[in-house]
């Protein structure tokens, strides 16, 4: 976690204390509809104690701790809702059509994210995930490749 200016691989702020505030709801309903909290949590991140800058910086802005529930069912808030913040839900499953299905249940569909060396498994999944995007292995898109959702994640394309 550290500012937007900062170069490097990190997570900034949400863009408004309305945001941070609705994450930060959702992150007490997970707490509340029993998903196991295994990071993170309310409340904004704390910097180590020999960095009162890196504080100052999260306490002036709308930092949010990055958090990681897993145990999540498909009934809980967390897991049915786009939280647009740094909030991961993660549950167990036995067999590929298992996780498809957990992936696909839902009235959104924006991204996907897969992470297989396998190619094969690669191609069967982007033709089973019904989203916008599927992102494989943490590489981002190419800066030219359309941008859209499905479902109530939205119906077009840009790009």
């Amino acid at each position: 976690v550290a500012s937007s200016h900062d170069e490097g691989d990190h997570i900034g702020p949400v863009v408004s204390l309305a945001q941070y505030e609705r994450v930060q709801r959702y992150i007490r309903l997970g707490i509340e509809e029993g998903a196991t909290l295994i990071a993170g949590g309310p409340g904004k991140p704390i910097a180590p104690d020999d960095d009162p800058d890196l504080q100052r910086t999260y306490d002036s802005g709308y930092y949010v701790r990055p958090t990681l529930f897993a145990n999540c069912t498909k009934t809980m808030t967390v897991w049915r809702e786009e939280i647009f913040g740094p909030v991961l839900c993660v549950t167990p499953y036995r067999t590929e059509d298992e996780a498809v299905g957990l992936a696909n249940d839902t009235p959104y569909g924006l991204t996907n994210y897969v992470h297989t060396y396998d190619e094969t498994r690669r191609r069967r999944l982007a033709r089973k995930l019904r989203s916008g995007m599927v992102v494989f292995n943490g590489v981002g898109q190419a800066p030219n490749a359309p941008f859209g959702g499905v479902g109530q994640s939205g119906n077009s394309r840009e790009g």
